[in-house]
């Protein structure tokens, strides 16, 4: 039987439920990547007929998780950023994006004066999925027609988040018009 996005969300759901903390947020990811080897969703979700963008494709009402379909545009390398007390956990669909995992050495954990240090960095290919916990500080670049799955925590609509200018030393608040409202 095909594993499906309802599969997926049934599964997730349970285990968020069953495993607090990171063990439920790894099992999140192992769910992503059976998600990702049924080809048929990954044509409906983010293949060439899907639109450009990001989208929602399912809001978990009571457990506050999102599943995203990013269908990107035009190539991107984003600054280091962080998903606040929320975590994520991308899945690979088309080509591929590279992952730059940060740590901060100046013992801050807010806006202001920041130093980070990279402690990893490696490839997300088709199929495989990487977990971002809570605070965890990383960077993506992925090339034009990079498409992936991404899962949140939460909606990061309403969740504060930092950026970081390495150059300038500085972590900066990632401005929504709700990041503030939870």
């Amino acid at each position: 039987m095909t594993y499906t996005l309802d599969s997926f969300v049934k599964d997730a759901q349970s285990a968020l439920k069953t495993h607090e903390g990171p063990p439920g947020r790894e099992q999140v990811r192992v769910l992503l990547e059976k998600l990702l080897a049924n080809s048929s969703f990954v044509d409906e979700a983010v293949g060439p007929a899907a639109p450009l963008g990001t989208r929602k494709l399912y809001e978990d009402k009571d457990l506050g998780f999102v599943v995203l379909a990013h269908c990107n545009p035009k190539p991107h390398k984003s600054p280091p950023h962080d998903h606040g007390a929320s975590w994520a956990v991308y899945g690979q669909a088309v080509m591929y994006t590279d992952m730059s995992e940060y740590r901060r050495v100046d013992g801050g954990t807010d806006a202001g004066d920041a130093k980070l240090e990279k402690v990893r960095s490696y490839r997300l290919e088709p199929g495989h999925a990487g977990v971002y916990d809570v605070g965890a500080i990383h960077a993506i670049d992925y090339p034009d027609g990079s498409r992936f799955v991404r899962v949140t925590g939460r909606d990061l609509d309403y969740v504060r988040r930092l950026k970081f200018d390495m150059a300038a030393g500085k972590a900066i608040t990632i401005e929504s018009a709700t990041a503030g409202a939870n």
